[in-house]
């Protein structure tokens, strides 16, 4: 090939998800596992399209997206190039490196990062920047941009059964600050959270001057009838409890609501993955069945990233003002132009189409997951989110094989208020939203050579 053509490339695009995903998923681990060395030369589009076979176009918004994404570098004149990326640290052929960094890594919390929507975002930011008034940068309303909480109004009426008029919206740097927020303002009583929980989210409330009580949790959610006297609110996770994956049944909802209205008390609604249902539609928030009772948590963090820092509350009118005061008293505002475009990615449905994406790809994960693991071993808490709980007799002798073979992953026992004491269910959090696409069937078949105590 010619030297301004760029040079030979050997790319194994699996079609699957579309023409462009492939072309991009390959070219994005070639860079990633240095077969494609920074300063590379790639192909000039037109010429990789005839020898792929797909057209222009769509190599373009290849390149486009990889540009964004900032593994590849395109200047004008010079064609495009592969970028220089930071300094990885070579893994051993060990079980894992001596750093303490896993082989691969299954914990729970995070969403696969790789497939944030650049390309969208950037068209997003421009349309936001270009039509912003002036006063956008300077201090704002401590409850966020007006453009974003009308469009996130629209968004969680339609797609998550909110009722959420914009004045009853504040918009926060994700959801650890709207419940440290809501800690400071709630007065009297424990605060209740689920148990097994998420520890780090009790301990935000401890922090926040809040004392925190168990709501024991069953298979089918949390048991509202063993709520202590004196708790006046209660955090839960109805559409996919974490860790242990059950969706809060129907007559639970509906005494939980009942239980709220009958003492005055406060249900805390932490919608985290609740976009993510696979086997029928997702359920609806608790929310629409009590706007006055409940307050809900929703983030970006799982949708598009932890790194946007983007979150928002859906308040009972006599609280927004209280909120918004320590708000304002806390950072003053969340950071006003990522408010802007994603406004934008809302109203110009890109959102939409990109949290589809993600549950496609998503639920073929969950289902290579039950595939390799279903028939072996129960795996619950598989209907929805972006981890499941696999069920073991003995959680240390299970993490320490894990440790040997370089694999991480999460455990049960750590999620209980008071400790994994006797009698109680051990398991595995099994998180598979991390992993990058090539790695996810390798990292499965370590955890099930683990599980099968080799």
């Amino acid at each position: 090939m010619a030297e301004h053509a760029g040079v030979d490339l050997h790319l194994e695009a699996d079609p699957a998800g579309g023409r462009r995903a492939g072309l991009e998923r390959a070219l994005r681990d070639a860079v990633r596992d240095g077969r494609l060395a920074p300063g590379t030369r790639l192909p000039a589009t037109r010429l990789l399209a005839a020898e792929t076979g797909i057209s222009r176009n769509t190599v373009k918004a290849a390149y486009d997206q990889l540009v964004a994404e900032g593994y590849l570098i395109a200047r004008q004149g010079s064609g495009t190039r592969v970028a220089e990326l930071p300094r990885r640290a070579a893994e051993p052929s060990g079980a894992a490196t001596r750093a303490g960094a896993p082989r691969f890594d299954l914990r729970p919390g995070s969403p696969d990062v790789g497939t944030f929507p650049a390309a969208a975002w950037l068209r997003s930011l421009r349309r936001a920047i270009a039509a912003a008034p002036s006063m956008a940068y300077d201090y704002g309303d401590p409850r966020g941009r007006v453009e974003l909480r009308t469009a996130l109004s629209g968004y969680l009426g339609r797609a998550r059964g909110v009722i959420a008029p914009p004045e009853r919206i504040v918009i926060t740097s994700g959801y650890v600050q709207g419940l440290a927020l809501l800690t400071r303002v709630l007065e009297g009583g424990p605060l209740a959270m689920e148990d097994p929980g998420l520890p780090f989210h009790r301990e935000v409330v401890r922090r926040n001057g809040g004392q925190v009580t168990p709501a024991p949790v069953d298979e089918l959610g949390v048991r509202t009838q063993e709520l202590g006297e004196d708790v006046r609110a209660v955090v839960v996770t109805p559409a996919h409890q974490y860790p242990t994956g059950v969706t809060l049944h129907p007559a639970r909802r509906r005494a939980l609501t009942d239980w709220a209205r009958a003492r005055g008390a406060l249900i805390v609604e932490d919608d985290y993955d609740g976009e993510f249902r696979y086997d029928r539609q997702p359920v609806g928030a608790l929310q629409g069945m009590a706007p006055e009772q409940v307050v809900y948590l929703g983030t970006a963090s799982k949708t598009l990233g932890p790194a946007l820092r983007l979150g928002w509350m859906v308040l009972p009118p006599e609280l927004v003002d209280a909120v918004a005061d320590a708000k304002l008293h806390s950072d003053h505002q969340t950071e006003s132009i990522g408010q802007l475009a994603l406004a934008d990615l809302i109203d110009g449905h890109a959102y939409d189409r990109h949290v589809r994406a993600c549950r496609l790809r998503y639920r073929r994960r969950r289902d290579l997951l039950l595939d390799r693991l279903g028939a072996r071993r129960s795996v619950r808490g598989v209907a929805a989110g972006l981890h499941a709980l696999v069920e073991v007799d003995d959680e240390a002798e299970v993490l320490a094989r894990a440790e040997a073979e370089g694999l991480a992953v999460g455990r049960l026992g750590e999620h209980w208020h008071a400790g994994g004491g006797a009698g109680r269910p051990q398991g595995l959090v099994v998180g598979y939203g991390t992993p990058r696409e090539g790695v996810y069937p390798e990292a499965l078949g370590v955890l099930a050579k683990v599980l099968d105590g080799g």
